[in-house]
């Protein structure tokens, strides 16, 4: 089944078994347990309800993207196709895609000024593509490979797109696969796997920003913006501040969420393989770790794969702005902490929602948030 073990940890073990595709779908709407702080003095104190009013249907919808001028929402489908919430087909990789359990198409992005569209895929042999297309509205063509990546192993592909407060495109990897890290990847910056990019996509086929952390130093890949990660299967830039925020998918014990302040000159290692979490992995020891700022238990209460959400900004859910969503994949619950308080209770997140086999969320240019399930559909996520 398509992406029930991308988005489950693995070790050397048989992966726990995911939800399957026939099992129920998530519930229309959610109710919040109550929280003991406010993220803003203007923000009510406590959560409130949750809906999840279904929206549309797509054939395991993984990504989420929008583009500037254009009210359509883009989701790219893990079988191959980016389409839009009007039911067009804007690309179809479908005869291309690998059909592993962690491959397939993965991610998508626009260019900020709405002109180019940028899809991260693995091709028939299980290798990472990250390619533009022109694209004026209604016709995708120009197409070219902005960046290729060998993937030594079918799994931990990530394959995140995003464009930053730069302008930048950050491109998630995973460590390359196998349990463990067993090449090393994670902590080797001599190569891309296990790391999060920052590139000029526009560039012949790209341009390395000047000021990228290894721009320039020997033994060391330019393109590098941070490291130290297992699968950052889904970030986050936060559209008021410009934080970072990272949901890494564990490996045994721990899922963890990772966070960059918005004017960090990059350079973060997040641990990966020498820690899992908060905890020792392979040494656990290295100079400068940069700890999460969420974890929670893997395998507990049917925890699997953490799937890492916005910070929401827009204006419907007043009591939900200034609070972070993440969720997780075979558990299916979605909490919200609130950023604006103390680092060390960002644990200390409330539950405010369910989504079965939740794969991705998304924000509208409004600020006004989605959820994507694999089992099909698109939920617009509301006030109760």
């Amino acid at each position: 089944m398509l992406l029930l073990l991308a988005l489950t940890a693995c070790s050397g073990q048989a992966p726990s078994p995911a939800p399957s595709a026939g099992s129920t779908g998530p519930a229309a709407s959610a109710t919040a347990a109550p929280s003991a702080s406010a993220p803003t003095a203007a923000t009510p104190a406590g959560p409130g309800e949750l809906r999840f009013a279904k929206i549309g249907e797509f054939d395991k919808p993984v990504a989420f993207a929008v583009r500037k001028g254009d009210d359509r929402l883009y989701v790219a489908e893990q079988t191959g196709r980016l389409r839009t919430s009007a039911g067009d087909t804007v690309i179809d990789l479908s005869g291309e895609v690998s059909s592993g359990n962690e491959q397939g198409l993965l991610g998508v992005a626009f260019h900020p000024s709405g002109r180019w569209v940028y899809l991260d895929w693995t091709d028939a042999q299980g290798d990472t593509h990250v390619t533009e297309w022109a694209y004026d509205g209604s016709e995708a063509t120009a197409r070219r490979d902005v960046l290729t990546q060998e993937q030594p192993f079918a799994n931990h592909n990530g394959g995140q797109l995003a464009f930053g407060p730069d302008g930048h495109l950050y491109i998630a990897l995973g460590d390359g696969g196998g349990a463990g890290d067993p090449l090393g990847n994670g902590q080797n910056l001599g190569t891309l796997l296990g790391k999060i990019l920052r590139i000029d996509p526009r560039g012949d086929p790209y341009t390395i920003p000047k000021d990228n952390p290894f721009a320039g130093e020997k033994g060391a890949k330019g393109e590098i913006w941070a490291y130290g990660l297992r699968n950052p299967w889904r970030f986050t830039f936060d559209r008021e501040s410009g934080d970072l925020w990272i949901g890494d998918v564990g490996q045994n014990e721990w899922e963890e969420v990772d966070h960059q302040p918005a004017g960090s000159e990059g350079g973060e290692n997040y641990g990966w393989s020498l820690r899992e979490g908060k905890e020792r992995f392979h040494g656990g020891k290295g100079g400068d770790l940069t700890e999460p700022v969420i974890v929670y238990p893997l395998g507990e209460d049917g925890n699997c794969s953490v799937i890492a959400g916005p910070v929401y900004r827009g204006t419907k859910i007043p009591w939900l702005r200034g609070r972070f969503l993440y969720g997780d994949f075979c558990a299916g619950w979605i909490k919200a902490a609130p950023v604006d308080g103390p680092v060390d209770a960002l644990d200390e997140a409330a539950e405010v929602g369910e989504v079965e086999q939740l794969s991705s969320f998304g924000e509208g240019h409004d600020g006004e948030l989605y959820a994507l399930s694999l089992q099909g559909p698109l939920y617009r996520i509301e006030p109760a």
